[in-house]
C-alpha cells in the first residue's frame, strides 16, 4: 500500500471527522484540488508551509483508495506531488498522528516515516 500525506491543523482535521470528509484546506480550495505529498516529500512541506505552525496533524491515507481522481503532478521545482481532485475520504485514511515541533522547532514525524 503506497501512502500520501496531508499536513493540517487539528481543529480543521476535527471538522473533517465531524462532516465525515475532507475537502480541503483555504489554499486546496483556492488550487481546486488537495495537495499531498509522499513519504519522501512530506517534511520538506512541512518546513516551507508550515514552518513555526503548532496543533497540527499528519493525515496518512492510502494512495490506492483516491482511485483516478489522484494525480502526480509536477510542481514548480519540477517534482511530481499528489494532487486528490476531489474531497478526501475519511474510509482512505490509515492513520492521523500529531505533528509536534521539536525544541529546535522542527516537527517531529512519527517513526513509522523513517528518520
Amino acid at each position: 500500500m503506497t501512502l500520501v500525506y496531508k499536513i493540517c491543523p487539528a481543529a480543521s482535521w476535527r471538522d473533517a471527522e465531524a462532516a465525515g470528509r475532507f475537502a480541503g484546506a483555504p489554499v486546496d480550495l483556492a488550487d481546486g484540488y488537495i495537495h499531498l505529498s509522499d513519504a519522501g516529500q512530506v517534511r520538506e512541506t512541512a518546513a516551507r508551509h508550515f514552518a513555526g505552525m503548532d496543533d497540527l496533524v499528519l493525515v496518512a491515507v492510502a494512495a490506492e483508495a483516491l482511485g483516478e481522481a489522484l494525480r502526480y503532478e509536477p510542481s514548480r521545482g519540477g517534482a511530481l506531488f499528489p494532487h486528490l481532485y476531489g474531497v478526501l475520504p475519511l474510509a482512505a485514511v490509515r492513520a492521523v498522528s500529531p505533528l509536534p515541533r521539536g525544541p529546535d522547532g522542527v516537527h517531529r514525524f512519527p517513526e513509522s516515516l523513517g528518520a
